[in-house]
């Protein structure tokens, strides 16, 4: 469960979190456990959460653009109407997260596990979800024009009603 200090740290600022980072390079600040933080509407623009550990966060309407996710576990978390645009979410653990209204704009989702997530009303306008998996996902009614699938298994996936005009999907499996 996420301690106070580390939320603290977290409030106190991009800089000082960055910092914290990088000066104690141990488990906690290198996987910082942020796990069932209610995070709704905090502003973490470009913030680095590398390998953190926000499962079943609420993180409804937080600004996470430019942030760095890659490897995160967000499993179960709450992103409703969130902010991710050209946000790093390479191999980034989604399972079960709610990305219903999210900005994911440029995001980087290559190799990410979306199983089980909805992404319903989600912009995902130039996202990059090469290898990404989405078993059991809700795409439904998605406009996933201009999307990078390539190699991303779409099998068990809800496209009903999405919209794939221009959508890369070289070798990718589907429904």
């Amino acid at each position: 469960m996420v301690s106070q200090n580390t939320l603290d740290l977290l409030s106190s600022g991009k800089v000082l979190w960055q910092n914290w980072r990088r000066t104690y390079p141990d488990v906690q600040a290198f996987e910082p456990d942020l796990h069932g933080a209610d995070l709704h509407g905090a502003d973490l623009c470009e913030f680095d959460l590398r390998g953190a550990d926000l499962t079943e966060a609420n993180l409804q309407e937080a600004n996470l653009q430019n942030a760095n996710l890659q490897d995160a576990d967000l499993r179960s978390a709450d992103l409703r109407n969130a902010n991710l645009s050209d946000a790093n979410l390479l191999r980034t653990n989604l399972h079960r997260i709610d990305l219903r209204g999210a900005n994911l704009c440029h995001a980087n989702l290559s190799g990410a596990n979306l199983s089980n997530a909805d992404l319903r009303g989600a912009d995902l306008s130039g996202a990059i979800l090469s290898k990404a998996k989405f078993d059991h996902a809700n795409l439904s009614q998605v406009d996933l024009s201009k999307v990078d699938l390539s190699k991303a298994d779409l099998r068990r996936a809800d496209l009903s009603g999405a919209i794939l005009g221009n959508t890369k999907v070289d070798q990718a499996t589907s429904p």
